[in-house]
């Protein structure tokens, strides 16, 4: 019998939780708070857990700060999290912290059993091929990257040119899109491929001991320090530091950061001499720097040590080319992996589904995203009533029309006729101009609202870029999944607007 803990503010929801959880045959833990679920986890109780159904808005230490803690301390059990109608934000935040699923309040027996159930099957699992697998130090380089996209191919390009030398490189970008992949190809191509490639999360570690973990410490440097700590610089000698989220670090941290960059030695806490160091510097962050420096959050000299080289590495949906690609790739390996080969593919509808979606989590949460459904799948292929989540957040879009959105990505195809409009646009109507332009005025004299000229905008786009929609969604600079969900509104269906146009 697994047990689940339940973790919310709310008394009533507490029992109704309580309830519906032991009649499905669990045994409950409860927790009235973020600190009380993270005592009981830290607890004597804590390894029975098998998952978590966490309430996100709660007095003092909410759901996402509750997520944190535990990816800060390597907690790995599934949480399903709850949100009010309308959260969509706060729940798209909690699964880029790692949440599993989430459920909309009030939560009915039945969805909560189908979370519960997909949550044990996934931990039943382990956690051993969850993440890619991952080379072996020094072996992975560019040709083992998927890159489609000309965004992507630039970073392949600039990290096949940093790899030739030493230059100190700043892997830039949101969380996710893969900037230690991009950094273990570059130690990978070049002439320190098969030395040690060690990584730092400065993010993860507490301020306390950022300057042990990072230069070292002798016996007795300090209380608890019962041995003596080479630090992640000597540990990387001769090869390649990884700093990631190097942002983070703390302002006295930098000091002694910026000496070891410059001089190639490290003070170790507690030591009575310098440690020479031969380490090639790759950092990544995904906050904007600059602003950390004039916010006097980031030492200006450190940055301009460190961004000697800098790789803007795009996120996902400004890619959207790679998606298919990844997919595959996916599919393939945790398909293998965790049914034996039994899934061998996805379907058409469920890659319109995945190609449409935003991915604020980037390349990890799709990964996790193919994860979840390989698991949960009965099938042979992936459909998309194997990401609820992703059909969740994208609303009730027509996955009929998404899928001829996928084939219709090739420029001039016969499916893309399919979701192209009327061109009416080149017979000035109403408020309407000639093909390519749009009037700011109605034909009363009076200024056309934003929404107006918004939704001749998107017709147009759509007119002119024939119906390829992440071409429209790319030129319009927003998101397919923004560009649906705009169309919805308007009450444009794409494909029909076209058969009228036949049929007249």
């Amino acid at each position: 019998m697994a047990a689940i803990l339940a973790v919310d503010d709310d008394p009533v929801q507490r029992r109704l939780l309580e309830a519906a959880l032991a009649k499905a045959g669990h045994e409950v833990l409860l927790a009235e708070g973020g600190e009380a679920a993270l005592a009981v986890l830290d607890g004597a109780r804590g390894g029975d857990i098998a998952a978590v159904v966490l309430d996100l808005v709660m007095p003092g230490m909410g759901g996402l700060a509750v997520l944190q803690a535990m990816r800060e301390r390597g907690i790995a059990v599934p949480v399903i999290v709850q949100t009010a109608q309308g959260g969509i934000e706060t729940v798209v935040s909690a699964m880029r912290n790692g949440a599993f699923d989430f459920v909309v309040k009030p939560v009915s027996p039945e969805r909560l059993k189908t979370a519960i159930a997909g949550a044990l099957k996934v931990e039943a699992l382990g956690g051993a091929a969850r993440k890619p697998a991952r080379a072996a130090s020094g072996t992975l380089n560019f040709r083992d990257l998927i890159a489609a996209s000309p965004a992507m191919e630039r970073v392949l390009r600039l990290g096949r040119k940093a790899a030739s030398s030493n230059i100190p490189i700043l892997l830039e970008g949101e969380s996710g899109v893969g900037k230690e992949m991009v950094a273990r190809a570059i130690q990978g191509s070049g002439d320190r491929r098969g030395k040690p490639f060690v990584t730092v999360n400065c993010g993860a570690i507490p301020d306390n001991l950022v300057e042990s973990i990072l230069f070292g410490h002798e016996k007795g440097a300090f209380t608890g320090a019962t041995e003596k700590h080479a630090g992640k610089f000597v540990e990387a000698h001769g090869g390649t530091l990884f700093l990631d989220e190097i942002g983070d670090l703390p302002l006295d941290v930098q000091v002694k950061l910026l000496r070891a960059v410059q001089d190639g030695e490290v003070d170790p806490v507690g030591g009575r001499s310098t440690v020479k160091v031969d380490i090639r510097l790759i950092s990544a962050t995904n906050r904007d720097l600059i602003q950390r420096v004039k916010d006097g959050a980031f030492r200006e000299d450190l940055y301009y040590r460190l961004n000697v080289f800098p790789i803007h590495v795009p996120p996902l949906r400004e890619r959207r080319e790679d998606i298919p690609l990844l997919v595959q790739h996916f599919v393939a390996r945790l398909g293998k992996s965790e049914t034996g080969g039994r899934v061998k593919g996805i379907s058409s509808a469920a890659l319109a589904l995945l190609e449409t979606y935003d991915w604020p989590g980037n390349v990890r949460q799709l990964e996790n995203a193919i994860f979840r459904a390989v698991v949960l799948c009965e099938g042979e292929l992936l459909t998309p009533d194997d990401f609820p989540q992703i059909r969740a957040q994208l609303g009730g879009i027509d996955l009929t029309t998404l899928a001829g959105s996928v084939a219709s990505s090739a420029p001039a195809s016969s499916s893309a006729a399919e979701l192209q409009p009327a061109r009416e646009a080149t017979q000035p109507q109403g408020g309407r101009g000639g093909f390519g332009m749009v009037r700011a005025i109605d034909d009363k004299g009076d200024m056309r609202s934003l929404a107006d000229v918004e939704a001749e905008m998107i017709r147009l786009a759509i007119d002119h870029y024939e119906g390829r929609m992440s071409e429209v969604a790319r030129r319009l600079g927003i998101g397919r999944s923004t560009l649906y969900r705009k169309l919805k509104e308007m009450g444009v269906d794409p494909e029909g607007e076209h058969q009228e146009k036949l049929a007249s």
